[in-house]
């Protein structure tokens, strides 16, 4: 197999084990309290990188820089949210909605072209929601309908990712990728407590491991994903990145005997076609732009972590 390949099944599995240990944590603690002890580890690992690259942390564009951290960590929290309430797969394949998202917000604010294809895969989107959350109301009693409220929280989670995502390229033509990877934690940490701290739960020595888990599991994603997009053109390295979907289905029945069903398949079929198609053949602007520094190994995001 070819070494980036290699990377790019890595960070698949990567990010799926730390949405298992984000589930595991979350049948304790508040999802606000997994936010916070997440972005608290990037803030570390950010400013050593930064420490050690001799890069002032805070940047130029700060507006645009607090707009980016915000955004992600509404974000961060509706797909842990998510994550906690939601069977693994369907949380999962709903987080995918983002390529379709920050395509249609980058032709709104960044002037890249809306076309008949993404209006397409748009649909296919939507329809894929549709199947995976199958309300009782279109489709009688046909299975166990998702809870609304958490298929409209993953929906949230996504569209604020597809935002944080936009504002990234816009501020990658001007700003270095670890201060704008700095402002992730630098925010979200003020914003979480607030939320935290009149439900904490004090994390006991199983739950230490798990937090220290889906720190390092989603470490290890995103080194092996900038890593992997960078030996593979960004749309069979994307392809590769939605087998992040099924191993999560492969979590959810191991570890929580959950069994997606033909709507969740179905959804998920659609939701990940549209994303492939967008990834495959990306959006131009209409205008020429002046290109960002690649530091990322890809303008494209394709992970399913808001960071």
């Amino acid at each position: 197999m070819q070494p980036g390949a290699l990377l790019m099944l890595t960070s698949a599995f990567a990010f799926s084990v730390m949405t298992v240990f984000v589930k595991l944590a979350g049948e304790r603690l508040p999802s606000q309290e997994i936010v916070f002890a997440r972005a608290l580890l990037s803030l570390v690992l950010s400013g050593s990188l930064l420490r050690r690259a001799g890069v002032s942390p805070w940047g130029r564009n700060r507006r645009l820089l607090w707009l980016r951290g915000t955004l992600g960590f509404a974000g961060l929290s509706c797909v842990y949210a998510a994550l906690t309430h939601l069977p693994l797969a369907e949380a999962t394949v709903l987080q995918y909605l983002h390529p379709s998202i920050t395509a249609i917000l980058a032709g709104c604010f960044l002037g890249e072209a809306l076309t008949r294809r993404l209006a397409f895969a748009t649909a296919s989107s939507l329809l894929g929601v549709l199947l995976v959350a199958h309300p009782e109301s279109v489709f009688g009693d046909s299975g166990a309908p998702l809870d609304p409220l958490w298929v409209g929280v993953a929906i949230a989670g996504a569209s604020f990712s597809a935002a944080a995502y936009v504002v990234v390229r816009r501020l990658a033509r001007e700003e270095n990728a670890l201060v704008i990877v700095f402002y992730f934690p630098l925010v979200t940490v003020p914003l979480a407590i607030p939320a935290m701290v009149p439900v904490f739960v004090w994390p006991s020595v199983p739950d230490w491991w798990l937090l220290l888990g889906v720190g390092i599991a989603t470490q290890i994603g995103q080194v092996s994903l900038t890593r992997g997009l960078a030996r593979l053109r960004a749309g069979p390295g994307t392809a590769l990145s939605y087998l992040q979907v099924l191993f999560a289905a492969c979590w959810g029945f191991l570890v929580f005997g959950e069994r997606p069903d033909r709507w969740t398949w179905l959804g998920g079929g659609a939701i990940l076609a549209s994303a492939i198609w967008i990834a495959w053949n990306p959006i131009r602007a209409e205008a020429p732009a002046s290109p960002p520094p690649d530091t990322s190994g890809s303008r494209h995001p394709v992970s399913s972590d808001p960071e």
